[in-house]
């Protein structure tokens, strides 16, 4: 399990977050942090006070990283990319969360590593990670100024015969319910969105186009709302070309594998961030997936694969 409860003594009475940077090693600004969230209780009672003290027993809800054992594609000094399977977390979404991405990454490279971008749970494919503070905060930014060309694989419904420049706004839902939150939409009062889609083979047998999109904004779930909104859904999207209340019971986890894959046409998301391409200090890199992503989606949509 990822968040484990430890229980602490402090001999004497003195500042919590000053026994969390000797004991455990933080650093101030991070004991204070896991302090505010309310990571440490006393008697049984949260005590999120950052300036507190501690004396006696006392428990310490922390993240221990628990690795299965996947490892990532290619490591440098400051950072490293994992190749994401389908359906993974990429971080905890709270303490009972039993397993996710950043496990992986703190285990193998330490406390201070972490994520640096975006990437849906259903989504497979290639993750930047940063293995310290400083490459986090340089990384972070890189995808902020659009310095990092992401792209990906999709295999869409019906055959798309031209490249497509996608220029659509996209708006978040903004329902009281935090599921239909998630549903995004293409409105003319969105948030500037563009995605380019290259169509690169069509299989006419079963009526679908593998088709490479390239990002130029960072809009969550873009590349699904952008192709849904020209007719070419992804296939396996169990939102985006459902109706909402489907797309609502699979979001609140009511559906089963059996309905999704009725539903959707596939076990999974078919798609697949492939390729990462960025300069980092003076050197350049393109990392790209070595996963055969036309067989895993095969393999999701239960068929042999086309001629």
């Amino acid at each position: 399990m990822p968040f484990v409860i430890k229980n602490l003594h402090a001999p004497l009475k003195q500042k919590a977050f000053l026994f969390l940077m000797k004991e455990l090693g933080f650093t101030q600004k991070e004991a204070q942090r896991l302090i505010a969230k309310g990571r440490l209780f006393v008697n049984g009672e949260v005590m999120d006070n950052q300036a507190g003290f501690v004396e006696g027993d006392f428990e310490f809800v922390c993240f221990e990283p628990l690795s299965k054992g996947l490892v990532p594609t290619f490591v440098a000094n400051d950072f490293a990319v994992y190749d994401k399977p389908s359906g993974l977390i990429v971080h905890p979404q709270n303490r009972y969360t039993p397993y996710s991405l950043n496990d992986e990454i703190k285990h193998r490279f330490g406390h201070d590593a972490n994520i640096t971008h975006r990437i849906d749970q259903e989504t497979s494919g290639l993750v930047l990670a940063a293995r310290n503070k400083t490459s986090e905060r340089v990384l972070k930014m890189m995808f902020e100024e659009r310095e990092v060309t992401k792209r990906y694989l999709a295999l869409v419904r019906g055959h798309l015969q031209r490249p497509i420049d996608i220029k659509e706004p996209l708006l978040r839902r903004e329902d009281e319910s935090s599921i239909v939150r998630m549903i995004v939409r293409v409105h003319p009062e969105g948030k500037a969105s563009r995605t380019f889609i290259t169509p690169l083979t069509y299989f006419p047998d079963i009526d679908a186009t593998l088709v490479e999109a390239s990002p130029l904004t960072g809009r969550q779930h873009q590349i699904r709302v952008h192709l849904f909104h020209v007719k070419h859904p992804i296939i396996g999207d169990p939102i985006y070309g459902q109706d909402e209340n489907n797309a609502v019971r699979f979001l609140d986890k009511e559906m089963s594998e059996e309905e999704r894959f009725k539903n959707t046409g596939a076990t999974r998301l078919l798609l697949h961030a492939y390729s990462l391409e960025f300069q980092y200090g003076a050197n350049p890199y393109h990392v790209v997936s070595q996963e055969d992503f036309l067989a895993e989606c095969f393999e999701a949509m239960k068929i042999t694969r086309p001629l």
